[in-house]
């Protein structure tokens, strides 16, 4: 059984992501491609770093030149943004990345895109999914690792320097130059090495590298970039008297920022920042979209210039699908994942992290002293984020008590509406708010919470766990 979530198909290696799944995943994405008649325009097949990935993206491509489908290969462990950009400036039908992004190490999985570099809408993978899931084996054309070796259909992409370029051309290099910054980067054992190092070394930034290696356990962390896991990057950051670090996650579409100060930026902090920074540094026009577990302090940044900020659901094939509908300037996410006007149709992390140094050569500050400023100029919202795990049992009877029932605690705080489009949102009178769902791309069930401090989000939260006995379930 194959099901995508918001961030596309994972599943645990050896389980649930193993050859047989994936051949039945890509057949079923053939059919889909040949019943369209866009076959002749192709598909690129890209890859991280995790265990198993080259080799899938491989498997992959038998079943594609066996259903006869050029296929454009990355043949090296890349950002998964360079895959959406690949897909659009070559013009493919369809990309597919072998993935599970900042998944724990024993996963992996498989993101797809659609034309134009987009991350494919919950229209089109619930249609593949129910497709897949009718395939057995024996519906499954492929051809040999050989043939493939030799195929015509097959065309190698080594290299990174059509994306890297891209970004260059989007980034004010002079001022960068002016500014010799310092930087550390730590793509958390992942992907993005060797584009944040081209780039902020072609801007004449001083880059040190940490974490850097192929570690398909990611050095015995979770590869997202949190608070919890960027300590070494503080400590780097710090010891090296640099400007700013920079993280991403396993496959570089999330990023974390580490300021001059030792402190992380939140990327819902990130957000806010690059969002000012584009109105009033760079004098674009326009609104903003974040998802519903995402800063409201965004919409005061955009009611601030007279702009809107539009909120969808939980995926980012919701924001830039509202981007595109709305011509915004940014969309991002609480998870750290945000992408720019004109840039690809998905979150960027190497391109998030390269704007954002931009944004502080052009100031000719400190980061620190930025969002010092921005504070002072739209106040304060704090986040409390939890995630609980369950098992099948749990998860049915929290299905049925919240999103069925309707069974909400009773908050102290007065609520001023109740939204259940994505899980539910709480909507508090003083412009707080709380969000409780089930993950889309893992087996959590996430409470995420913002007020004006943080003792007020954390008590929410803490009385959402408790009416619901999330804690004994256990914090992950």
């Amino acid at each position: 059984m194959i099901e995508f979530g918001t961030g596309g198909w994972r599943e645990i290696i050896g389980d649930g992501f193993t050859k047989a799944n994936l051949r039945l995943l890509v057949q079923g994405l053939c059919d889909r491609i040949l019943a369209e008649g866009v076959a002749e325009r192709g598909v690129v097949i890209g890859y991280d770093r995790r265990f198993l990935s080259d080799t899938a993206a491989w498997w992959a491509a038998e079943v594609f030149i066996g259903n006869g489908v050029p296929v454009t290969v990355v043949t090296r462990p890349a950002p998964t943004p360079m895959f959406m950009w690949t897909v659009r400036n070559k013009d493919c039908a369809y990309g597919i990345a072998v993935t599970a992004s900042h998944n724990p190490a024993l996963y992996n999985g498989v993101k797809v895109f659609t034309a134009g570099g987009r991350d494919a809408d919950a229209e089109i993978t619930n249609e593949l999914q129910d497709h897949i899931n009718s395939l057995t084996e024996a519906d499954v054309r492929s051809v040999s690792s050989h043939e493939v070796a030799t195929s015509p259909l097959v065309t190698r992409q080594p290299s990174l320097n059509w994306y890297i370029d891209a970004i260059l051309d989007k980034l004010d290099t002079d001022t960068i130059r002016h500014q010799h910054l310092s930087i550390v980067v730590d793509p958390m054992f992942g992907v993005a090495q060797t584009c944040l190092q081209t780039i902020l070394m072609t801007a004449r930034c001083q880059v040190d590298l940490i974490n850097d290696r192929h570690d398909t356990l990611f050095g015995g962390r979770l590869p997202s970039p949190t608070a919890a896991t960027l300590e070494p990057l503080r400590q780097a950051v710090l010891e090296r008297g640099a400007d700013l670090g920079i993280a991403t996650d396993g496959d570089a579409d999330r990023l974390g920022i580490i300021d001059d100060a030792g402190n992380f930026l939140h990327p819902n902090q990130i957000l806010v920042l690059l969002y000012n920074y584009l109105l009033t540094g760079k004098g674009w026009k326009g609104p903003a979209v974040r998802n519903m577990s995402t800063t409201h302090l965004l919409d005061r940044v955009a009611a601030a210039h007279g702009e809107q900020c539009y909120e969808v659901p939980v995926g980012f094939k919701w924001i830039s699908a509202k981007m595109a509908e709305t011509d915004a300037v940014i969309g991002g996410e609480s998870s750290g994942g945000l992408t720019v006007r004109g840039h690809i149709a998905g979150k960027d992390g190497v391109y998030a992290g390269s704007l954002l140094v931009e944004m502080v050569a052009a100031s000719g500050r400190k980061l620190s002293e930025l969002y010092a400023d921005l504070v002072e100029q739209f106040g304060q919202l704090e986040m409390v984020e939890a995630a609980f795990g369950f098992d099948a049992a749990r998860r049915a009877e929290l299905q049925q008590r919240i999103f069925v029932d309707h069974d909400l605690p009773a908050f102290s705080e007065p609520v001023d509406h109740v939204g259940w489009v994505d899980g539910c949102k709480v909507y508090f009178a003083n412009g707080g708010w709380v969000t409780i769902r089930f993950s889309g791309t893992e087996p959590v069930f996430r409470v995420f919470c913002e007020m004006p401090t943080q003792v007020e989000a954390a008590a929410v939260a803490e009385l959402v766990a408790g009416y619901y006995g999330l804690a004994s379930d256990g914090e992950r």
